[in-house]
């Protein structure tokens, strides 16, 4: 590398020197001129000119001016000398300050500082020799060996031109933390940091060992030196740091939190165990500093007891470990059938008292082995077939047996569904036939002029009969302002006032208020299905659902593609039940001629029964004007 190369690649650098000297280059910081006393940081680093700019007394520095003002030299030579020696760029000169190396290969000339920074550690662990200080602080000689630590007799960096006999610990590639060995040194002269701030040794959290977590690094030797693992956070203000290094991959092993004994250390450990709360991950908090301030000088207090509260501290983990792993076996046990079996038992017995719900059609009962349970059950036909005067006659005689009946009709208002009621009443209770009133001759109040006595009878006796069982029957209109939230909220709310469980019907599927606005029609459609199939599940009720067929399906068979317009309720249902009228398929069939006769001859097939037998027909007299089902054979 020619002169021209070094001097742009100390320039080029600045960033990284800034760095090192322990400066945040990511806001202004004090100015780095001498004669400029900076009350508030108004020096910037500016990225694309690669210098220092002040905005205050407009000193504009490059890395050679900064190397000039910290080391007090003024010669150009003597400036870009030292320049190149930070940088490790000169042959058999000092890097850093004032251990020896070779120069650097032109070929392994790179734009970043972590050659020269891992060729002055290793240069330093050379040295480590010269300097008793760790065997002082208690770190044995394998530890030493093992984590490469250093020592540099001349070290002046970043140290304002004061010369240190300074131990070096690598943290991390490209980084170390230099530790003045004088135990007279001010505050300021302590410790510095060079390369970005690293958690120290923590590749160990994939161990399959108990690790101790300890603020300094010396703290993590001295419980490494006792035959245990330790990680450290390298000051209480890298609990965050150390934190986020759980948000991708879990520790293998617990975690013992034993900060320092101050009032830094607790507040830092307090952070640490609500961050691995909210994370669950496994930690105890076992302070090994006895009555001391941190490990290390418990280390050298008291070694025997502080390798013994190290040991117990490994104990109660491993203890409280098997602990929480019993509680945790035993709580997902639980979860097998043989924890639900008690109130699986208990659910028969109490099953006695509470049989299924008859529809009041002895046919459809014995098809549905007795008639109706918990479930969803969806009902469908093409139009104009009685999907809801079906539904509405089969809830009728649900609610004359005791039952309550809940109907969200997002179709027919109220007082339509209770005229289709009490013109069934009237066909059942006439004296002649031509005593039953439609739907419509009971809401007309001007034909009401016209009835003959026995008319006016056969209505009266129909409100009444119909009076007896409607205190059971609660209905709410809506025009698309219905969807599932509100259904489940009513269902709830029934069940709170009243103490009775209901059965529900919900006219029709696809008029359902939508989940989502900007969903397909088939999305907010299967998103219902689901949804009701959980309200039966959550209640423990009969759900029904009135489904409307295209089309397609005016001359085919009613069959489990009928319902493919939505894939939940194939799937999800538990009852599928088809209306068609009879001959539905054969070669002469004729839907206008067959919706001509009178009475309709309908047919209920059980498509699907997922506790009960499928394929099986019931057929039905169907009298439209007087919304009645009339049920005649079943065949099985």
């Amino acid at each position: 590398m020619d002169m021209k190369q070094k001097k742009m690649y100390v320039k080029e650098h600045l960033s990284d020197y800034l760095q090192q000297r322990g400066i945040n280059i990511d806001k202004p910081f004090q100015c780095l001129n001498p004669s400029h006393e900076d009350t508030h940081p108004s020096m910037s680093l500016d990225r694309k000119r690669n210098k220092a700019h002040c905005f205050s007394c407009g000193a504009d520095y490059d890395t050679f001016d900064v190397i000039e003002k910290e080391f007090g030299i003024s010669e150009p030579a003597e400036i870009f000398n030292k320049g190149y020696e930070i940088f490790g760029l000169n042959s058999s000169e000092y890097i850093g300050t004032g251990v020896v190396i070779s120069a650097i290969p032109e070929s392994s000339f790179q734009l970043n500082t972590d050659t020269y920074l891992e060729k002055y550690m290793k240069n330093c662990s050379l040295r480590i020799r010269e300097t008793d200080y760790f065997q002082q602080r208690g770190i044995s000689e394998e530890v030493i060996d093992q984590f490469g630590l250093g020592f540099d007799p001349n070290y002046t960096h970043g140290t304002g031109g004061i010369v240190w006999n300074a131990v070096i610990i690598p943290t991390g590639m490209g980084s170390y933390i230099a530790r003045n060995t004088d135990p007279t040194a001010d505050k300021k002269n302590r410790i510095r940091k060079e390369g970005e701030s690293r958690i120290f040794n923590a590749t160990v959290l994939n161990s399959n060992k108990p690790i101790f977590i300890v603020e300094g690094e010396i703290d993590a030797l001295s419980v490494i030196s006792c035959g245990a693992e330790a990680v450290a956070l390298g000051g209480v203000s890298n609990t965050t740091k150390f934190l986020s290094i759980f948000k991708e991959t879990s520790p293998v092993s617990p975690l013992i939190l034993s900060l320092d004994n101050d009032d830094e250390g607790k507040k830092a450990s307090a952070k640490i165990q609500e961050g691995l709360l909210q994370m669950n991950i496994p930690f105890t908090v076992y302070s090994i500093n006895l009555d001391y301030k941190d490990p290390n000088e418990a280390l050298l207090k008291e070694r025997k007891a502080f390798e013994e509260a190290i040991k117990k501290a490994i104990i109660e983990s491993d203890k409280e470990c098997i602990e929480k792993e019993a509680i945790e076996l035993e709580e997902y046990q639980n979860q097998s059938n043989a924890g639900y079996l008690e109130e699986f038992i208990d659910g028969i017995s109490n099953g006695v008292d509470t049989p299924c719900i008859p529809t009041g059609f002895k046919g459809m009962d014995e098809a549905l082995e007795g008639g109706l349970y918990e479930g969803f059950y969806v009902i469908g036909a093409i139009s104009s077939l009685g999907k809801t005067t079906y539904m509405l006659q089969v809830l009728d005689q649900i609610a004359a047996y005791g039952i309550d009946i809940l109907i969200f009709s997002l179709e027919m208002s109220r007082y339509e569904l209770m005229a289709k009621s009490i013109s069934r009443e009237t066909f059942l209770i006439a004296k002649q036939p031509d005593y039953a009133k439609s739907a419509r001759g009971i809401t007309s109040s001007k034909r009401y002029a016209d009835y003959s006595e026995d008319d006016l009878d056969t209505i009266v006796k129909a409100q009444k009969a119909y009076g007896e069982y409607a205190n059971r029957i609660f209905i709410h209109e809506g025009v698309g302002d219905i969807g599932v939230e509100q259904i489940r909220k009513q269902v709830e709310e029934h069940i709170r006032i009243t103490k009775r469980n209901p059965v529900v019907l919900i006219d029709y599927l696809q008029i359902l208020s939508p989940h989502d606005k900007k969903a397909t029609d088939k999305q907010n459609t299967d998103k219902a299905v689901i949804e009701l199939k959980r309200i039966s599940r959550d209640y423990k009720i009969p759900v029904f659902a009135v489904s409307s067929f295209n089309r397609e399906n005016y001359k085919n068979p009613v069959s489990m593609t009928s319902f493919k317009e939505s894939g939940a309720i194939e799937y999800s249902s538990d009852v599928l039940i088809g209306l068609q009228l009879e001959g539905t398929g054969t070669d002469k069939f004729n839907v206008e001629e067959a919706k001509k006769q009178y009475p309709r001859r309908i047919e209920a097939r059980i498509i699907k029964n997922r506790n009960g037998k499928a394929g099986v027909s019931i057929r039905y007299n169907y009298y439209p004007k007087f919304n009645h089902f009339e049920e005649l054979s079943i065949d099985l």
